[in-house]
């Protein structure tokens, strides 16, 4: 009897399964950043004007869907503000460079990000930066950074915010997720 009812099991479970809907995992985007040997080390930290620096931006879609992505690469100094992650809000700072990029579900997109600064100069406790170049593009950002006495240094911070295309209102909304870069200006040409 028993080997019966077993049997019987056997048959009828796969028969369900293509009626019962199991939950999914949770559904996610991810948003990374490795160093110039795409390994997560190796990243630039002390910086200097006129030498190309480079890292890799990469992003996985995890949500279940297709997804239309586009990352935005930002600068700021230690004093202007980053993403907010409790309110979900992109940071209010210009976007000097962008990737667009259209994701099945579980496929990951990779890119090189090289950037150099131009223009640096130095004072008393304070640097400045005219210009920085993200990849091939230049873009004006006018960034001074105070001398940190507690860390020794004049403080930068390239990010990238990953936005997410909303097919109802057809433009990018942010997707709460940010990486950065903490760079010490060290050297002027």
């Amino acid at each position: 009897m028993l080997v019966g009812v077993v049997g019987v099991a056997v048959l009828l479970v796969p028969g369900f399964a293509g009626f019962l809907r199991l939950p999914r995992g949770e559904s996610f985007s991810q948003l990374y950043v490795l160093g110039s040997t795409r390994m997560a080390e190796g990243y630039p930290f002390n910086v200097s004007s006129g030498v190309e620096y480079s890292v890799f931006l990469g992003v996985v879609n995890d949500l279940g869907t297709s997804a239309y992505y586009e990352v935005v690469v930002k600068m700021r100094n230690a004093a202007e503000p980053l993403p907010n992650a409790t309110s979900g809000n992109a940071s209010p700072l210009p976007g000097l460079y962008s990737y667009q990029v259209f994701l099945g579900h579980g496929q990951a997109w990779e890119m090189p990000l090289a950037f150099m600064f131009d223009g640096v100069a130095f004072g008393v406790n304070v640097s400045s930066v005219d210009r920085i170049r993200v990849n091939d593009a230049w873009a004006f950002v006018n960034e001074t950074a105070t001398w940190d006495s507690e860390n020794n240094g004049y403080f930068y911070q390239v990010f990238a915010e990953l936005w997410l295309y909303n097919w109802t209102s057809n433009g990018f909304d942010y997707h709460n997720r940010f990486v950065s870069l903490w760079l010490n200006m060290t050297g002027s040409a």
